[in-house]
């Protein structure tokens, strides 16, 4: 099996190739067009910002070639986010995958922190790539900006209110979380994911 990590200026690339590592599998890391295209499995990471991403996409038809893919995908935090359709950081077209919208969180509450880091739970759980983990399990979490529910929420989590940790649409798969930093359960998406 060909698994791929798509390369571009937003990367937690080398955290999510050690988790691969860790449960035997080998990944290739690139921007190449023909190798993406022909991968088993593509894992589109991310943490940044989402106009300086969507632009280096566009730049290097990575972003054509995303929307186009046929076999599974799944977007890791920023890497899901740029999946939906619009992010109201910076005004960001995005490659309009999932139709949720991403917005900023926003509290007056001064001891609720922006963006969050750390731990939290999962639930509402729907699909295959979540086979084999309990409702409320915890992931790891770092972001300010959130999708928002709708038709492609296959789980949700609450920080400040309900969002989507987790997307899907065909084989776009999304989660908010970082699986390579979410302990057994994360390294078993992982897994699940590889299995789809």
């Amino acid at each position: 099996m060909k698994t791929v990590i798509i390369k571009y200026n937003a990367g937690n690339i080398q955290s999510v190739l050690y988790a691969l590592e860790r449960i035997g599998v080998s990944a290739m890391v690139t921007d190449s067009i023909q190798e993406i295209q022909t991968a088993d499995k593509v894992i589109f990471p991310g943490v940044g910002e989402a106009s300086t991403a969507m632009q280096y996409l566009r730049e290097r038809n990575l972003d054509e070639l995303i929307k186009n893919l046929k076999q599974p995908v799944l977007g890791i935090c920023l890497g899901m986010q740029l999946m939906c359709k619009h992010s109201t950081e910076n005004d960001t077209a995005c490659l309009g995958i999932f139709e949720e919208q991403v917005k900023q969180f926003e509290t007056i509450e001064p001891s609720i922190k922006i963006p969050q880091i750390g731990w939290n739970t999962i639930a509402a759980l729907k699909t295959p790539l979540f086979k084999g983990i309990a409702e409320n399990s915890f992931a790891y979490f770092v972001h300010g900006y959130y999708a928002a529910k709708g038709q492609h929420t296959i789980a949700t989590t609450n920080y400040i209110q309900d969002y989507s940790s987790a997307l899907q649409k065909d084989n776009f798969y999304g989660v908010q979380f970082h699986p390579e930093k979410s302990a057994k359960a994360g390294e078993q998406i992982i897994q699940n994911f590889l299995s789809l």
